[in-house]
């Protein structure tokens, strides 16, 4: 049994004192106890969160960080940086995508992060066919997790077209294809590979509109009971290939020809009309939002408030990886919504403040969109537990929703003290416990990684 000890916590109910949280061998809260008095042997922190779950990662793509941002002639966007990462695509071997997704998933829990959702589309050899072992790409991520701790959900991807005309893949999407068949077998051998870890999850993810046929939807959906993730109107060019295809924009297709619910996890999801937001949010699918990404690609503005409004389910993940900071990811969604409407607290409530909604939203949310039982410092819950640092220079001597406004809008990863993945005490003192393993194995295989590309 572990034992922690907070001046602070926040509760379901809201913030308390003195709270000791027991934590059980199966890596769940056994008992949450506010205004007690510290166990002899128990970890002692400032203030205890509950340690949100990144929605969204391209575990590979970590390696891309920094070497995308020059300009050819003629206009840059979203379609040429995916160019370029075909480049990377062509030459990763299974060996470095673990060492790299192990690093991304260090840097997560660094930054505060519980658990992390892999959008795993990264199947086969360079021309496209399976490895020995179909599923030996997704292993390498569960091997990943095993020795960062975090907790995983792994989410094959189908992909299998080059768009809406089902083009054939080709280039480096060779090895992302798949047809149903085919990824039945990679689902069966992810599950095998994920029985080792004790709190993981499997889900599916279709690719998006442009790239799964419209009929296989219903026989993905029934692939697994987990998450269903799926790349949702993230461009203009995505939107009027949908709806020149379809005759429909994205965001109504789906609800007009899809079975959605809160099992559901659209990504992105910037290019929408209003009617869109509501009608979506209604639907109880969790917005996977990654601001970083989208204002990295141009991707556009989520309409955040408009969708909190009608009562929709966020969370936030760090997508392309090439910064990973849950501090930095919430404050580019709040300030985003500012820039486009001329306001601050954009996201924050007269009951709320905009640190406390947020981050309370993409707890919550990030649970939902990773099929975690996790998301809040409650009996039975998994112990996904984040505890800041309160000697940071901006946290000292605060208190309550203002904690959350200083580590959201002012603070980043130097603010992060001590985090547990399903009960795992995974960082601490801000470090990773394994960081000079992980780090070193990285560096080898970005070495290697960026002589070939």
């Amino acid at each position: 049994m572990t034992a922690i000890h907070a001046a602070q916590a926040l509760l379901p109910q809201g913030w308390a004192s003195d709270v000791t949280v027991s934590l059980g061998p199966d890596g769940r809260i056994s008992a949450v106890t506010p205004d007690s008095a510290a166990p002899a042997d128990a970890v002692r922190v400032g203030v205890l969160l509950p340690a949100p779950a990144n929605t969204h990662s391209h575990a590979f793509q970590r390696a891309m960080a920094g070497l995308t941002e020059r300009r050819g002639q003629g206009s840059d966007s979203f379609w040429t940086w995916r160019t370029l990462m075909y480049r990377f695509v062509d030459v990763i071997t299974p060996e470095q995508l673990q060492a790299i997704a192990a690093f991304v998933q260090m840097e997560m829990l660094e930054a505060g992060f519980g658990a992390s959702v892999e959008f795993h589309y990264l199947h086969h050899t360079p021309d496209g066919t399976p490895h020995d072992d179909i599923a030996e790409m997704s292993a390498r991520i569960a091997a990943a997790a095993g020795q960062s701790g975090i907790g995983l959900t792994l989410l094959p991807v189908m992909y299998q077209y080059g768009g809406c005309d089902r083009r054939p893949l080709a280039g480096g999407q060779l090895r992302f294809g798949n047809d149903l068949d085919r990824l039945e077998r990679l689902v069966d051998g992810a599950r095998r590979a994920l029985s080792a870890l004790p709190d993981a999850r499997l889900g599916v993810a279709p690719h998006s509109l442009r790239a799964v046929a419209a009929q296989d939807f219903a026989a993905l959906a029934a692939l697994t009971d987990g998450p269903i993730h799926l790349h949702l109107a993230e461009q203009q060019p995505e939107v009027d290939e949908v709806l020149a295809a379809y005759g429909a924009r994205p965001v109504e297709w789906a609800l007009a020809n899809l079975d959605l619910s809160p099992r559901w996890c659209p990504i992105h999801i910037t290019q929408m009309l209003p009617h869109e937001t509501e009608a979506l949010a209604a639907t109880g699918a969790v917005a996977g939002l990654c601001p970083l990404t989208e204002a990295s690609l141009g991707d556009g503005i989520f309409d955040g408030v408009r969708w909190l409004g009608a009562g929709g389910a966020i969370s936030v993940g760090s997508d392309s990886n090439i910064r990973i900071s849950l501090a930095e990811e919430l404050r580019q969604l709040e300030t985003s919504q500012r820039l486009r409407d001329h306001s601050r607290a954009a996201l924050a409530t007269p009951e709320l403040s905009t640190g406390r909604r947020m981050f309370q939203a993409v707890a919550e949310g990030g649970a939902q969109a990773a099929g975690r039982d996790s998301g809040a410092i409650r009996p039975g819950a998994l112990g996904d537990l984040l505890a800041l640092d309160m000697s940071h220079p901006d946290l000292d001597g605060l208190a309550g929703d203002t904690i959350l406004d200083s580590f959201a809008m002012a603070g980043g990863s130097d603010m992060v003290g001590e985090v547990w993945s399903g009960g795992r005490h995974v960082v601490r003192d801000g470090r990773h416990v394994r960081r000079h393993e992980i780090e070193a194995a990285y560096r080898t295989a970005v070495r290697g990684l960026r002589a070939a590309a």
